[in-house]
């Protein structure tokens, strides 16, 4: 039996509220503010809403004199996928560098660091980590935002960011459940999934998102990905099975859960992101995080009608719809009552980030070591970025290795003539050549080939997973693309 609305106002209050919008710009739009006052609870950064920290404080300054306990979101994993520094990179390796050191009093301080630097700038609910294993070395999405293919080690290296990046007021949102790990498809293009039994689900991908539980975390964000062994017919963000049987249930998690962006293919491709909101409600979740790729008002209002209506034709119970509501708001009084004071300044450790990818380095030699004496050439060959992490965001070592050994030129270079344009812009400087990832890329490792060829002396510098074999006279894998990696990087080819 259906219960009816008891009052428009408060349906579309609630409607609002489970609503986690985008919007474009670096100051809130009149839309947005009017909307907070009308229900809206959450509103999401992404990199296109960023200059700068002191903009980002200015902007959720703004949002906070609307509604002072807005929930201010952010997908800021740190390493290769930043919103904080999309315009230079990361002071944080990313997860992959992490669970390489396997230091987890280190992967707090740094969860700590950075939750410090979100919540100085007004931010207070993070869509990080990923707790992902990244069992299949294929996957184009996850890689380096993995602690790793071993699920003991993303198990423990989850809950010490969780507890780290908690200390410091800000939310977590563990991601992507239950797990994106041995996916070859990225579900912002496409439905991955993932054939394996359930015996081997429990023992290697929900092993994390247990442990990330057990350590507090404040929400979980769904995948969208189809798991036959848990819900033959819907991925995991409209599953009732996965979000409330499993996750609630057999796991016993309350807090929030969150979907992926429900613009993403996977989902507006297959049901629509009206119907998909919809259903993942019905489902369990509790908010819908949409703005990645769809950024206006207008989006927001069909998204809120949708649910409306859909309480009004009986197909979503109102009560479903209040509780997950009402989960949002217990999340931000959570996030208000711990909103750091200005003596959190004092607990500042500037640069744990680049200890941590100084101890993420790993350096082979092949023979007598050449290091760099004068200015090189750096040839960055330059997959397509995912749209995770984006291409608004500079990498490499070119920057950091210019700064070291000034006159350091560089290129960038794709696809089936890579190698022979490398070498011949380089000339008769030693090269330095920068992979991402290039076990996945056949191109990529013709061009190394190439250049190895003519060039024994090339430097190769990994700054994706490095699963390829270690070549070159010089091999540096970083286990990411951040700033500080390029810069740990750096330091060691001058030797500095």
């Amino acid at each position: 039996m259906t219960t009816l609305a008891r009052a428009t106002d408060t349906l579309t209050r609630d409607a609002l509220t489970v609503l986690q919008p985008g919007f474009a710009g670096t100051t809130a739009p009149d839309w947005l503010l009017r909307r907070l006052g009308e229900g809206l609870a959450s509103v999401a950064l992404f990199g296109r809403n960023v200059t700068s920290p002191e903009q980002v404080a200015a902007l959720t300054a703004q949002l906070r004199a609307e509604r002072e306990d807005v929930l201010v979101a952010i997908d800021e994993e740190g390493g290769d996928v930043t919103r904080l520094e999309v315009r230079t990179g990361s002071s944080f390796p990313g997860n992959h560098a992490l669970g390489a050191v396997d230091d987890v009093g280190l992967t707090r301080a740094v969860a700590a660091e950075l939750g410090r630097r979100l919540a100085a700038a007004g931010v207070d609910f993070n869509w990080a980590p990923s707790a992902d294993v990244n069992s299949n070395p294929d996957n184009p999405v996850i890689g380096v935002r993995s602690f790793g293919a071993d699920t003991d080690l993303v198990a423990r290296h989850t809950a010490a960011y969780v507890t780290g990046m908690q200390s410091a007021g800000v939310a977590t949102c563990t991601k992507h459940f239950p797990g994106h790990g041995d996916t070859g498809i990225d579900s912002h293009h496409a439905m991955p999934r993932i054939d394996v039994d359930a015996d081997v689900l429990a023992g290697r991908d929900l092993v994390p998102f247990r442990a990330a539980v057990a350590a507090g975390t404040r929400a979980v964000m769904s995948a969208h990905i189809l798991v036959p062994a848990l819900d033959p017919d819907r991925p995991a963000t409209l599953s009732r099975r996965i979000l409330t049987d499993l996750l609630r249930g057999e796991m016993g998690y309350d807090g929030l859960i969150v979907t992926d962006g429900i613009e993403m293919k996977a989902i507006a491709g297959t049901y629509g992101i009206e119907r998909g909101t919809v259903l993942a409600i019905a489902a369990g979740a509790d908010a819908i995080c949409v703005g990645g790729g769809l950024s206006d008002e207008g989006t927001v209002r069909r998204l809120s009608d949708a649910l409306v209506e859909a309480v009004r034709a009986g197909e979503l119970p109102e009560e479903r719809l209040a509780d997950a509501a009402e989960r949002v708001r217990a999340l931000a009084r959570w996030t208000t009552a711990n909103r750091p004071g200005a003596a959190a300044a004092d607990t500042a450790d500037g640069d744990v980030g680049l200890r941590a990818a100084r101890r993420a380095l790993r350096v082979t030699v092949a023979g007598e070591p050449a290091p760099l004496t004068e200015p090189a050439y750096v040839a960055a060959f330059t997959p397509v970025a995912n749209i995770a992490v984006g291409d608004e965001t500079p990498w490499g070592v070119a920057a950091e290795l210019g700064r070291l050994l000034p006159g350091t030129e560089t290129g960038s270079f794709n696809g089936a003539d890579a190698g022979r344009e490398a070498l011949a812009a380089a000339g008769s400087r030693r090269i330095v050549a920068v992979v991402r990832d290039e076990h996945r890329h056949p191109w990529m490792a013709a061009a190394l080939d190439v250049l190895l060829a003519a060039r024994p002396d090339t430097i190769v510098v990994e700054m994706g997973v490095p699963r390829a074999e270690a070549r070159g006279a010089l091999h540096l894998a970083t286990h990411g693309a951040a700033r500080v990696c390029g810069r740990a990087a750096a330091e060691a080819l001058a030797g500095v």
